[in-house]
């Protein structure tokens, strides 16, 4: 069998490449709006965030959305970042252990 090619993207945060499905997708929309994109496949400019807590807090600290999208993003929008990047580490440890 033919192994297949796995899919990686660069965290913005860290700089380091890491498997697409290891990471969170943040897009930014024609309209300048900012969101998490929980499918990966929303429409717009879209940058990776690693599922790890201590990443997601990194990026609050240095405000790094704000540096990669050119926009203003509220302490909530990061807030809530954090929170999204909990659950998704929670659940892959979780789940993934089975294996």
């Amino acid at each position: 069998m033919r192994t297949r090619k796995i899919p990686m993207r660069k965290d913005v945060v860290t700089g380091e490449m890491a498997p697409k499905k290891d990471l969170v997708r943040i897009v930014k929309d024609k309209e300048d709006n900012v969101s998490i994109d929980e499918t990966g496949k929303k429409s717009g400019r879209g940058a990776y965030v690693s599922i790890d807590v201590k990443v997601a807090e990194k990026a609050k600290d240095s405000k790094k959305l704000n540096e990669v999208f050119s926009v203003n993003l509220s302490d909530d929008f990061y807030d809530e970042l954090i929170a999204y990047v909990d659950h998704k580490q929670a659940r892959k440890e979780l789940f993934d252990n089975d294996k």
